[in-house]
């Protein structure tokens, strides 16, 4: 079980979109992603939902982070 970590921060749409949809191709079945978001990204969870993708999305330690892993 591994954990990616990708930093989206700061970045214009559509690209923290095209960056988690590259990231997730290579997760294997028990690892995660966690993404550093200036906000919640609503409209990237139908596609993860569609491409058999869970998510968690909030707060720690003051950061947005949204957590990504295999349903």
């Amino acid at each position: 079980m591994a954990t990616q970590e990708l930093d989206n921060r700061g970045l214009s749409p559509p690209e923290p979109m095209v960056r988690i949809l590259e990231a997730i191709g290579s997760l294997g079945r028990e690892d995660s992603l966690r993404v550093f978001m200036d906000r919640e990204p609503l409209l990237l969870y139908p596609e993860l939902e569609r491409r058999g993708f869970v998510w968690e999305f909030g707060q720690e330690a003051g950061e947005s982070i949204l957590t990504i892993r295999r349903a």
